[in-house]
């Protein structure tokens, strides 16, 4: 077993853990209970954490994790050929014409 992520909410660690459930890499999320004793102990320690059952794993696993931390690139608007009005980039078609571009 390794630990691969400690995340700062509950959801983040299931999460974490269903985006390596399925690539295929068995995992498990620790310290579920754990935010009930922040402020007894560091706050960091009480963090979900979580946990990869194979350790040759671990190079995929951070990869993965890697590509949900990057911050998405924001889409380029479309503009329409007909009504020149500008769509999101994933429209094919405009929402001011109706028109399919």
């Amino acid at each position: 077993m390794l630990k691969i992520y400690s995340a700062p909410t509950l959801p983040d660690a299931h999460l974490v853990r269903g985006l390596l459930a399925q690539a295929g890499i068995d995992a498990r999320v620790f310290n579920e209970n754990a935010q009930s004793v922040m402020g007894e102990i560091p706050f960091h320690q009480a963090w979900p954490e979580v946990w990869i059952m194979n350790e040759n794993d671990a190079k995929q696993t951070r990869e993965l994790i890697h590509q949900i931390e990057q911050p998405q690139a924001t889409s380029v608007a479309a503009f329409c050929p007909h009504c020149h009005e500008e769509n999101p980039a994933n429209f094919h078609t405009c929402w001011n014409c109706g028109r399919e571009f």
